[in-house]
């Protein structure tokens, strides 16, 4: 089997190295669509595709098991594409490197794709198993759940015949999820002026680096540095005594990552140079301290680089540094009806120079409760008002309303208890899951969400343990031979 070899449960660990050799970013998700439909024609299944590119493949119940209601087990085909700076990797041709590390499997300088390969290789094993006592399965593998929630969004009534649905895309293992957050994202589109650089200009290159990120709901409540905050509020600083101008500033990447990497470059009188320098020793001391317990790794560095030929005017340099300090990041209010559960939060998740005179800058707000989505979408929105920037908001995406009542979710816990011996955590997740969407078409779905422990999810950091991977695979064998 390869670097998984002697792992449990083996067919799970198996599909799944499959799965890491076929690319499969968001919106690019061709090859393993087609990789999905050759395989169920591999194995005799019933398989098909709808125009969005979802794929349902089914099985027929067990012996015995003839009518006992249909249960879908549902994961997303795509993959957050983050890399080291330092890691050469074309997400669109090249395979994902996965090694066994410890308890942990993670991948070389990648994000690792666990999210949701795994629960896809979950469904494989299903359908290819021979031992497990089941009514009739229905396999949903959805596109684009990570920039978009488009297959979620396409789906159609009919596609599905079943009203039990598993989702296997969660990140904690005894932790079951009835509820979720919508979402919304915010894009920015703001333009400056440049002009040539001043004479007797000294520039700088200024890089922060070695932050977590992680996922933009789950983590953002852990207290983790947004690359683009701390650089920001260094060169805002830098800006207020020395009077700077910024060349290019860029950081941050995905929509639903917390920025882990940025980077500016900057000039200013050449007589301020060394001054600059005592000031950026004294910031990367301070931010050490602040982060020390959260962001161990965080890295600082400042270098003398070559004068670019222009700068954005003092007026655009202001505008630019002004709004990102003012832009609003992070948890914005906790949950009084569930206690311990983030309500609403945003993310600045990333500036890009991206076509000349023109910045692109990436936010996205989440909530359990949907006015207060519109809420903190609309403060971003004012902020950058102000600014004379262009704002749109995307078309968002509902939550997913909890329901402890659920039967689903009884069988769920009780399973657990059993095989276990001890009481799952059960609740909402500050998070988008296709839960949401799935309600809207088919409006009888009862659903759980549940899936073995992931760290460092939509960063190169990502990694899954082994150990609970067998542990969630007893879970959802045992869920099915109950049902």
């Amino acid at each position: 089997m390869g670097v998984f070899e002697g792992l449990k449960p083996e067919a799970v660990w198996g599909y799944f190295e499959e799965i890491c050799q076929v690319p499969r970013p968001s919106k690019k998700e061709g090859k393993i669509i087609a990789y999905l439909l050759d395989w169920a024609k591999k194995h005799n299944l019933e398989a098909k595709r709808d125009d969005a590119g979802n794929v349902l493949i089914k099985k027929p119940a067990t012996k015995g098991k003839e009518n006992a209601p249909t249960v879908i087990l549902q994961a997303h085909m795509d993959m957050v594409c983050e890399k080291n700076s330092d890691t050469v990797h074309d997400f669109d041709k090249d395979p994902i490197q996965p090694y066994v590390d410890g308890e942990w499997v993670r991948a070389k300088g990648t994000t690792l794709g666990a999210d949701d390969g795994i629960g896809m290789a979950a469904q494989m094993a299903v359908l290819t198993s021979t031992d497990i006592a089941h009514g009739p399965i229905e396999c949903l593998f959805t596109v684009d759940e990570e920039t978009g929630l488009t297959g979620a969004f396409a789906l159609q009534p009919g596609f599905l015949s079943g009203n039990i649905l598993l989702n296997l895309d969660s990140e904690d293992e005894g932790e079951m999820f009835i509820g979720c957050a919508g979402g919304i994202d915010t894009v920015i589109n703001m333009g400056y002026k440049t002009e040539k650089t001043p004479a007797g200009a000294f520039a700088v290159k200024i890089q922060v680096k070695g932050l977590q990120g992680g996922h933009s709901g789950d983590d953002i409540n852990k207290g983790r540095g947004n690359a683009i905050k701390i650089l920001n509020r260094f060169l805002w600083d830098l800006n207020a005594k020395y009077g700077i101008r910024v060349s290019v500033l860029e950081g941050g990447n995905l929509r639903n990552a917390i920025a882990r990497e940025s980077f500016a470059v900057i000039t200013f009188p050449e007589q301020h140079k060394e001054s600059v320098r005592v000031d950026f020793n004294i910031y990367s001391a301070e931010m050490e301290n602040v982060w020390k317990i959260t962001e161990p790794g965080l890295q600082l560095a400042l270098e003398s680089t070559d004068v670019p030929g222009e700068v954005l005017t003092q007026e655009s340099t202001n505008a630019l540094v002004n709004v990102l300090y003012a832009c609003p990041h992070g948890v914005f209010s906790m949950s009084y009806r569930m206690p311990g559960l983030v309500e609403t939060s945003t993310n600045l998740a990333a500036v890009r120079f991206n076509e000349p005179n023109n910045i692109l800058i990436t936010t996205s707000q989440r909530s359990d409760v949907n006015s207060e989505k519109f809420n903190i979408a609309n403060m971003v929105e004012s902020v950058f008002t102000l600014a004379g920037a262009k704002v749109e908001h995307g078309e968002g995406y509902p939550g997913w309303a909890p329901n402890p009542d659920s039967p689903v979710v009884k069988v769920a816990v009780d399973s657990y208890k059993r095989l276990f011996g001890k009481e799952p955590i059960v609740r909402s997740i500050h998070a988008g899951l296709e839960c949401g969407l799935f309600l809207e078409k088919y409006p009888n779905m009862d659903m759980v969400s549940f899936g073995p422990t992931l760290r460092g999810v939509h960063s190169p950091d990502e990694k899954i343990n082994i150990k609970t991977v067998e542990m969630w695979w007893s879970h959802l064998v045992d869920i099915l031979q109950n049902l």
